[in-house]
């Protein structure tokens, strides 16, 4: 089993810069692939982006590609979501979620994961 913590929410203006962070504990962070979703109120938990094992596969949902980036640090063991030209619908809590596989594919939907942090708001302000 592994543990996710999420940090680097907060409120900042549109057009502003957050960069989230993921950090897991538990078991080895490099057996995970590693994604971001995000649920606003009232909507569905929706997919940001996904991280293969190594690092060396991602994907973005259309609505973030260009403007977010994800990346992993699996010697510290921490996956990042890089998010700048933030816009008010952006606004949701953000979710970090981990899927134990063998090999190096990236997961897109939530039923691939099975563990998941407990969430940071991020707000952005127009």
């Amino acid at each position: 089993q592994v543990q996710l913590v999420e940090s680097g929410g907060g409120l900042v203006q549109a057009g502003g810069s957050l960069r989230l962070s993921c950090a897991a504990s538990g078991r080895t962070f490099s057996n995970y692939r590693m994604g971001w979703f995000r649920q606003a109120p009232g909507k569905e938990r929706e997919f940001v982006s996904a991280i293969s094992r190594s690092g060396s596969s991602t994907e973005h949902a259309g609505s973030v590609k260009g403007r977010f980036t994800i990346s992993r640090a699996n010697a510290k063991n921490t996956v990042y979501l890089q998010m700048n030209n933030l816009e008010p619908e952006d606004t949701a809590v953000y979710y970090c979620a981990a899927d134990l596989t063998w090999g190096d594919s990236i997961a897109t939907t939530r039923r691939e994961y099975t563990y998941w942090g407990q969430g940071t708001q991020v707000t952005v302000s127009s």
